[in-house]
């Protein structure tokens, strides 16, 4: 992410400038957001990789909503019911790179399953509202792995 640092004139003090012309009082108050935003998401990730889903649970909102092309759910029990299920093929995460803009986390990586759809580009968008992640939508192409969920 690219900050522009301005000096405000009325304050003399610098001001961040970020994309979407969001504007933080100083760098602190924005690296604490991200921080905050990326740990969380980081969390939970690693949760779900271990198999911790009482973890994961914990840092998700109980009326979180995922959005994807073979499902959608409106809260975190359903979604990681599904979560769950999917474990099972999954063989490895390859994690290709993490987007941080306050609130808002964006993951993209490559899951490697053991099934004859094999491997898929995923990207996933975080918003973290609260210290809990709220919403989560995650894009791929999701044809090869149509017939393995019955669609």
């Amino acid at each position: 992410m690219i900050a522009l640092q301005t000096w405000s004139i009325v304050q003399a003090k610098p001001t961040m400038i970020l994309p979407f012309f969001r504007i933080y009082k100083n760098k602190e108050e924005y690296n604490m957001t991200s921080a905050n935003a990326s740990d969380i998401v980081e969390s939970y990730r690693g949760a779900l990789g271990k198999g911790d889903f009482d973890t994961a649970r914990r840092l998700m909102q109980d009326n979180m909503t995922f959005q994807g092309p073979l499902d959608t759910f409106n809260t975190a029990d359903q979604y990681l019911e599904a979560a769950r299920r999917l474990g099972s093929i999954i063989q490895r995460i390859d994690l290709k790179k993490v987007f941080v803009d306050g609130d808002d986390v964006c993951v993209l990586y490559e899951m490697v399953t053991s099934t004859p759809a094999g491997t898929a580009f995923i990207a996933e968008w975080y918003q973290v509202k609260d210290g809990k992640i709220a919403a989560l939508r995650a894009v791929f192409d999701a044809r090869p792995f149509a017939a393995l969920f019955g669609r």
